[in-house]
């Protein structure tokens, strides 16, 4: 490992740099602005937001609080809950396998994680557990990658599937099952879609993380410790807080509406010790300097510094649209997807789209504690943002509840972005 990586320290202090020269400072002011304005308004408890532009951080931003019931300001170096967040990373840990001959993007998984050999279809979304035929073809590697192997949360699935998946998993961030057990279990409930037809948003990338840890013969903590936090120099990232960083932890809060924050709790992220179920999908505690780091390593084409963690030509599959014209319409969230999806990231394939993201070639994704981030490629920037406030749990096929912090996010984007083209 590079020496300066090695001994990487938290900066002393987090010191805002301009945008550009030529940017007045008005406008480089209105993404800290918008950032501030998602706490002021009431609609999220604290946030920390970053642009990164052209080697620097340009904006950094920590505003409101990260425990509301002691006052506790937010801080650059607060540990956030990321969510699905994660779940880049745990394809990057996969795409890793890619780059070494282990796997192969169409290789069945059953190869791996023979749980999922003989899986069953449901003949309707809301039909009876039993009333299934059997699967046309076995769910891929790029199936866990693309969300498209039938796999799906119960928050996100009709009853009587969404019910079974919600008492056997819950939001699936944490377990008390073993991975072996945990993937027995799930594998035993029929899937709702026929492996590569549509998009569907649940445990494929959980189990993508166990079929990476079964190739490599160790557990996916160690894995993701070894092969990504280390080498990058992600200090402070992992599926557990031990006793000495849990004062910088930010308290996970339930927002049903604006200035209403229930305290909640992640059992795993503070267990006595690391617990032997990990979600690859939703399991990672970070800070904004880690994950910014892991975003510049894949804007990089793999490299971060001089640190190559995935090869150039697998970046770009990562980040090329995986996903035909109809699939693009599925619902997401309520919204068809409407831009593409890669290995792992959504992708903007067509910027004149009404509330598009960014420039083609950006990619990015978010987490249900109201994590987001994006990388702009032609720019050079990154836009980050981190909170740890979730929406009320829908009910298993209810619509979608407000989401926190989602108006401050757009707001923030769309201030980056109108500083660098005023």
């Amino acid at each position: 490992m590079n020496a300066s990586v090695r001994g990487r320290q938290r900066p002393a202090a987090a010191t805002a740099l301009s945008f550009a020269e030529s940017v007045p400072a008005k406008q480089r002011d209105t993404a800290e602005q918008a950032a501030r304005a998602a706490v002021e308004s009431g609609d999220i408890p604290g946030v920390v937001a970053q642009v990164w532009r052209k080697g620097q951080v340009c904006c950094d931003v920590a505003a409101g609080l990260r425990d509301v019931e002691r006052a506790i300001p937010m801080d650059r170096f607060a540990i956030f809950g990321i969510a699905s967040m994660a779940k880049p990373v745990t394809v990057a840990l996969a795409l890793q396998l890619l780059d070494e001959g282990k796997l192969n993007l169409d290789d069945p998984i059953s190869r791996w994680v023979p749980e999922f050999a003989r899986m069953r279809i449901l003949r309707r979304p809301d039909g009876p557990l039993d009333d299934t035929i059997p699967a046309m073809r076995s769910i891929t590697v790029e199936d866990l990658m693309t969300h498209r192997s039938g796999l799906t949360y119960g928050f996100m699935t009709p009853p009587p599937l969404g019910n079974a998946l919600t008492a056997r998993f819950g939001m699936g961030i944490q377990s008390a099952l073993t991975p072996d057990a945990w993937l027995k279990s799930l594998a035993e409930l029929p899937l709702i879609c026929e492996p590569g037809e549509r998009f569907n948003y649940g445990h494929s990338t959980d189990v993508l993380g166990f079929l990476a840890a079964r190739i490599l013969g160790t557990d996916l903590r160690s894995a993701m410790r070894e092969r990504l936090f280390a080498p990058l120099g992600m200090v402070d990232t992992d599926f557990w807080i031990p006793p000495e960083k849990r004062s910088r932890m930010v308290a996970f809060y339930v927002s049903a509406e604006p200035t209403r924050f229930t305290p909640s709790n992640i059992d795993a992220f503070t267990a006595e010790t690391p617990q032997a179920y990990v979600s690859g999908g939703e399991g990672l505690v970070s800070t904004a300097d880690d994950y910014l780091r892991f975003v510049r390593m894949l804007m990089h084409d793999g490299k971060l510094d001089d640190v190559r963690v995935l090869k150039a030509r697998t970046m770009q599959l990562m980040r090329s649209n995986r996903y035909t014209a109809a699939q693009r319409q599925y619902p997401f969230l309520g919204q068809p997807f409407t831009q593409g999806f890669g290995l792992g990231v959504s992708v903007v394939t067509d910027a004149t789209q009404p509330g598009a993201p960014g420039n083609v070639g950006s990619f990015g994704w978010g987490g249900a504690f109201g994590g987001w981030w994006q990388a702009d490629p032609q720019e050079d920037m990154i836009l980050l943002w981190l909170q740890e406030c979730a929406p009320a749990p829908p009910l298993p096929g209810a619509a979608m509840p407000r989401l926190p912090g989602a108006e401050g996010r757009q707001n923030f984007r769309r201030a980056a972005y109108d500083a660098i083209r005023a």
